[in-house]
């Protein structure tokens, strides 16, 4: 959107590259993933919604402009699903805009499978500093 492009101050969000949009629960930022994606699919590029928290509503996204049909959709069962599939697509070169909603929901493997107390300290810290590295090398 033209107010998002002066907010910026830099006509949009930089292709390549990792960014994160950051704010409390319900501030918006699922809805301006998903208008970035409308955008996108406008001007005739592909676009992946990762769906951590598996909370993705097709009607609410169409009605921002998405095309659902177009856009390709994971629900992931673990972090780790969502970072090999995300380096996936980012290897593959087809995706032009990729989203994770969110990196709050990537929990790691051990921690889903793990019992209820078990200590789990750090895991998604280093689950998530191994992925940004793979996946920058890789954008």
């Amino acid at each position: 959107s033209l107010s998002l492009d002066i907010a910026l101050g830099a006509g949009g969000l930089p292709m390549g590259r990792i960014v994160e949009i950051y704010g409390p629960e319900s501030s918006g930022k699922t809805t301006l993933t998903l208008e970035l994606i409308a955008a996108a699919q406008r001007e005739g590029k592909t676009c992946a919604f990762i769906d951590a928290e598996h909370a993705l509503d097709p009607v609410y996204a169409k009605k921002l402009g998405v095309d659902i049909d177009a856009l390709l959709v994971s629900q992931p069962d673990t972090g780790e699903q969502a970072l090999e599939i995300c380096d996936a697509l980012a290897r593959s070169g087809a995706i032009d805009v990729m989203v994770v909603d969110s990196v709050a929901a990537l929990t790691p493997k051990a921690e889903i499978e793990g019992e209820m107390g078990d200590s789990h300290m750090g895991l998604q810290a280093r689950m998530l500093s191994q992925a940004m590295r793979k996946l920058t090398g890789n954008l």
